[in-house]
């Protein structure tokens, strides 16, 4: 208890802890560690809450082999494929998504990386929901060059999300199609165009407490203020279906060890909240202050209406973020 203070402390006076401390403070008591989170995000952060929704733009057919997808083609999943969608359904989907109150609305792609022809579709799509919708639009769309992405924020994106996924350490164990690496590089090459990144990773895909660590680290180090955390939903027919589920204290913990390390970051429940008992609500009390609400990517999600109704309940003030 006295070592959490002491570093909640040290946070609040507006210095960072270092990683031998991050580990530290994982295997502290849990109630204590997760009400002082709280306090970090209440003092950096206030009541501000942000959330999002996604559209699953382009489905299946991905050449990458990442053990947790279900859209690789190395994976028997039967998941949906499916082109580039036209621009009425993702303008359409946009619409519904801001009439619910949602600020915040992300376009996301499978596969490796957009061929420039797709990018020039969605270039197009964006400008024209821009005009429609008073809405930010983010992108998910791969491993993309400065030039690629100079065209999307010219376009009007104002953010991509790239995951890292786990630490470099765990990576390759979880993907050899592409690396760590290339995921930094794309990851900076957005940042010099003047693009926001949002960016996090995947628990329960067999890494360890400093494999998490590291990962936030690596987060902190590259200015990313925007944190996605998921929790792997085991997918029948991916190499990871049998992974055992994390618990709704794992990542209780995970976030707000989170909170520790990144003080002002929006850190957000992404993937596999349904999995949890209460849908969020201990982790948003535990230093979460974001969400992916609606479906995900193949899988259900939660309602939008019921998210913000909750979100109120708890004293959030939904509004855009960081931007």
């Amino acid at each position: 208890m006295l070592y959490i203070e002491e570093m909640k402390n040290k946070i609040l006076n507006g210095n960072l802890i270092t990683q031998a401390q991050a580990f530290s403070l994982y295997n502290q008591p849990l109630k204590e560690l997760c009400a002082a989170a709280n306090e970090i995000r209440k003092h950096f952060c206030f009541n501000q809450f942000d959330i999002c929704t996604i559209i699953n733009a382009k489905s299946g057919g991905c050449t990458e082999n990442c053990k947790f997808c279900a859209q690789s083609i190395h994976n028997d999943t039967k998941t949906n494929v499916y082109p580039l969608l036209s621009d009425e359904k993702i303008i359409e989907h946009a619409k519904r998504n801001h009439e619910q109150g949602i600020l915040r609305y992300s376009i996301v792609t499978s596969g490796r990386c957009l061929s420039d022809n797709e990018i020039t579709k969605i270039c197009e799509t964006v400008k024209q929901l821009r005009s429609q919708v008073d809405i930010s639009v983010c992108i998910s769309c791969g491993l993309l060059n400065s030039e690629q992405y100079k065209k999307l924020k010219d376009s009007g994106i104002t953010r991509v999300h790239n995951n890292l996924e786990t630490s470099r350490r765990n990576f390759p164990n979880i993907c050899t199609s592409h690396t760590f690496n290339d995921k930094i590089t794309a990851i900076k090459a957005a940042q010099s165009v003047g693009l926001q990144v949002c960016s996090g990773g995947i628990m329960g895909l067999g890494e360890t407490p400093k494999d998490r660590i590291d990962m936030a680290f690596t987060l902190r180090n590259l200015g990313i203020e925007s944190i996605p955390i998921n929790m792997l939903n085991p997918i029948k027919g991916t190499p990871f279906e049998k992974n055992r589920r994390l618990t709704d204290e794992e990542m209780r913990r995970i976030v707000a060890v989170y909170r520790f390390i990144l003080p002002t970051a929006f850190i957000r429940l992404a993937g596999g909240r349904c999995l949890l008992k209460d849908k969020g609500t201990a982790c948003f009390l535990s230093g979460a202050n974001a969400a992916i609400s609606g479906d995900m990517l193949t899988t259900a999600g939660i309602t939008v209406e019921n998210d913000i109704e909750h979100l109120n309940a708890l004293g959030y003030e939904v509004k855009l973020c960081n931007e």
